[in-house]
């Protein structure tokens, strides 16, 4: 039988044309796929969610993104949705969250110059976006550039390079040459208690989540303000392995005190690559509390949405302290 694809369209640089303001996602779905229709792979329907630039993506187009593609999979082999890449990862990993254990293929594109442009990128990354999409395998990615890459290992690591996507901590899912898309390591699902194990769209998210990118001299008042305005959760870029300064601002007696009064923490690293692991030295161990988790090898874009996704289910606590869709690798 002959794969359908769906085509879901949300702006981003691969929309653009130039208007008074400069440019602008103007594009529609249909009109990402005329100049492809002589060379697309199989049908592809197309429908327009958004069209928007992506720094105005948030949590509650998320929910409505998810939402899109959860109806399209009912009469489609897979969907690709073209995004803006300044936030892609942050979107891919949201959204693998909400539909993990899909078990189709949804694939994210994009592209670093705008259709129209004599050097784009936009028609290659379109084609083997679909492509990847004929697969057959369940899970969210991201494809761009030669590069098939799970929702939840994807950072935008480059500005204006055309592979602006890396992969980090985890091989990349999949990638293309010559004779076509291979897939080598597909995005997992590990259904954690009290998740079931068969798909279903948990779409509700809360955003009241901060994050915070230690520096030498940050005050634990920071952390007072994080509670005061309301968050529930906070996501801590700490130094190395995991650590926080104690001496003279005390980080450490903050944070005890942030996490008893219920708000949850995830710890990740200022390195890209590897792990935080709290337990190593004296002032990592001093702060493994109740609602204190490390990230270990967590991006801090899958971080923030895990965590995001995490206070919105029923037992947020097991969430955090289990991988889900490969974004951390048990230690």
């Amino acid at each position: 039988m002959p794969k359908r694809l769906t085509l879901l369209a949300t702006g981003g640089t691969i929309a653009c044309t130039q208007t008074d303001q400069g440019l602008a996602p103007t594009l529609t779905a249909e009109d990402l796929l005329k100049p492809l229709r002589d060379s697309l792979p199989c049908e592809v329907v197309p429908r327009d969610v958004f069209r928007m630039d992506s720094s105005n993506m948030q949590p509650e187009e998320w929910s409505v993104l998810a939402r899109a593609v959860d109806e399209a999979l009912c009469d489609s082999d897979g969907v690709v949705i073209t995004h803006g890449t300044d936030t892609m990862a942050y979107t891919a990993s949201a959204l693998s969250f909400m539909l993990a254990g899909v078990p189709k293929p949804v694939v994210f594109t994009g592209s670093q110059l705008p259709l129209w442009h004599p050097l784009t990128d936009a028609r290659g990354n379109l084609r083997r976006a679909m492509v990847a999409a004929m697969q057959g395998m369940g899970g969210v990615y991201v494809s761009f550039d030669y590069r098939l890459i799970s929702g939840v290992r994807c950072v935008k690591t480059h500005t204006t390079a055309m592979d602006a996507f890396s992969s980090i901590n985890a091989p990349m899912a999949g990638h293309f040459d010559m004779e076509g898309v291979h897939i080598d390591h597909p995005q997992p699902f590990t259904p954690a208690d009290g998740l079931s194990a068969n798909y279903r769209l948990r779409d509700q998210l809360d955003a009241r989540v901060f994050l915070l990118k230690l520096v030498p001299g940050t005050s634990p008042n920071v952390f007072h303000f994080v509670r005061r305005a309301g968050y529930r959760g906070l996501v801590i870029e700490a130094f190395g392995l995991g650590g926080l300064h104690y001496i003279r601002r005390n980080l450490v007696a903050a944070l005890q005190e942030l996490a008893e009064s219920g708000v949850y923490v995830l710890v990740v690293s200022q390195c890209l690559h590897e792990k935080a692991d709290l337990t190593v030295y004296e002032v990592g161990r001093g702060m493994v509390f109740e609602h204190v988790h490390s990230g270990r090898d967590m991006t801090t874009e899958a971080a923030v949405t895990k965590l995001m996704w995490a206070l919105a289910q029923e037992d947020t606590t097991t969430l955090l302290r289990n991988p889900i869709v490969g974004e951390m690798t048990r230690f």
